[in-house]
Formats: structure tokens, C-alpha cells, sequence
């Protein structure tokens, strides 16, 4: 039997998949979630081999619920959204649907999803730690690695990627806290985030005022007294 969780933000969404999987003998539904941390929570518990994931899950979406897994199951995004698709099958999920789901289209990736499990290959969605960083104009698809520093900007966070432009994203700083590992991800003040990794130098100005210059990033950036402080403690500093 193929284990399968289906996460959907919309009841009636989760429903009509439940009656579309039910043709499928083979397929087992072990559970349900509406949300990104419903979904954590089912994942663990249920252990499913493949997630039927909703890519907009009301504040949060797929890609960030796949970045925070350490070993995803096989994923089809399902989505009323055509635009997501190559950066759905950039984090290797195996298949992507469109709302409302065709009933053949459902049995090819449950056919996909059985020949993975039978191939003995690790899941082909781990692709682990990428987030997509979704713009109005563009998305960019960076693993956690490649995050130099993170800077609010009232409701919207300025994301400074390797070498890259700033993307401004309408997410909260605290969105980015929650989904960044710590270590090396170090909130320095109610503004800032830093990748510690990519610390290259740290020039003290005055009590006051600190400058530090990151790997991947042009110009250094300034911290304050409570910033410097804390900077200073987590690397050790007096």
C-alpha cells in the first residue's frame, strides 16, 4: 500500500482528493492537514511515502514546509497555480497538478510514486533545504547555505542572497526565523538576521556602532550596540 497524506489549506480541497484516491486500492490515506504546521506534526507521525501538497497553504506554502523537513516524502504539488511548476520540479517533486485534479492525471503519479518505491531509490523530493524565494517578479530557489543576511522592512524582509540583488519579500523577519536553522542563523536585532558561516570581518567603530562584512555581499552592514553585543557573545567575544 502506498501511505499518503494529502495538505490542503481549503476543506473542500482535501475532500475532493479523498474521493479521487479512493479508486485507488493501493493507496492508503493516513492523514490530512491544513496548514504548514499541521502538516510538520502529520509528517512525523504518520510517516506517509507520499505528500499531496498544496503549494499556497494561507501564510506559509510548499516550499516552505519542504525546506524544514531533514528527509521529505515523494511530493505532487497540487495547486490552481500553473506559474509554480518549475520551481516545483526544481525541488524534485515528482509530479505537479492542476486544480481540479483530472482522475487520469491522479493515476499517473500514483503510478510514478509506486515505481519510485519500487526502484529501492531514495525519495527523488529531497531536495532538502531549498527555499523559494517568491518575488512579484521573479523567483529564486536558494538553499539556506546561500542566505547571507536577512533585514526588515515593516511587514516586507529584505532577502540578500550570495551575490545576488536584495529580493524584497512580503513575509515578516520572524517568518525567516522560523524557517532558517540556528546555527548559523543568528537574529541580531528586531531588524537583522545574519548567516554566521559568512562572517568574514567584524570593525568596531566606536562603543556604539559596529560594521561587519559578509561573504556574497558588496557592502558591509552596521549594527548598533545591542546588535554588536550580541554578535560578540555568539562568537565567543567579551
Amino acid at each position: 500500500m502506498l501511505r499518503v497524506l494529502i495538505v490542503d489549506d481549503e476543506h473542500l480541497a482535501r475532500q475532493a482528493m479523498r474521493r479521487l484516491l479512493a479508486n485507488h486500492s493501493t493507496v492508503e490515506i493516513v492523514g490530512e492537514a491544513k496548514g504548514m504546521a499541521d502538516a510538520v506534526q502529520a509528517i512525523a507521525r504518520a510517516a506517509p511515502q507520499l505528500v499531496f501538497l498544496d503549494i499556497e497553504l494561507g501564510g506559509a506554502d510548499g516550499f516552505d514546509l519542504l525546506a524544514t523537513l531533514e528527509r521529505p516524502p515523494m511530493i505532487v504539488f497540487v495547486t490552481a497555480y500553473a506559474e509554480y511548476a518549475v520551481e516545483a520540479f526544481a525541488v524534485n517533486a515528482i509530479d505537479y497538478l492542476l486544480k481540479p485534479v483530472e482522475p487520469e492525471r491522479l493515476a499517473e503519479s500514483i503510478a510514478r510514486a509506486e515505481r519510485e518505491l519500487a526502484s529501492g531509490a531514495p525519495p527523488s523530493s529531497a531536495a532538502q533545504g531549498v527555499i523559494a524565494l517568491k518575488t512579484r517578479k521573479r523567483t529564486v530557489l536558494a538553499r539556506p547555505d546561500e542566505i547571507v543576511a536577512l533585514r526588515a522592512d515593516g511587514d516586507f524582509t529584505h532577502v540578500f542572497v550570495a551575490d545576488q540583488p536584495a529580493l524584497m519579500m512580503w513575509r515578516t523577519l520572524a517568518h525567516f526565523e522560523d524557517l532558517l536553522p540556528t546555527p548559523p542563523f543568528l537574529r541580531l536585532s528586531r531588524s537583522l538576521i545574519v548567516n554566521r558561516d559568512r562572517l568574514r570581518r567584524v570593525e568596531t567603530l566606536s562603543r556604539e556602532s559596529t560594521r561587519i562584512l559578509m561573504e556574497g555581499m558588496a557592502e558591509p552592514l552596521s549594527l548598533g550596540r545591542t546588535a554588536s553585543a550580541r554578535l560578540r557573545e555568539s562568537l565567543g567575544g567579551d
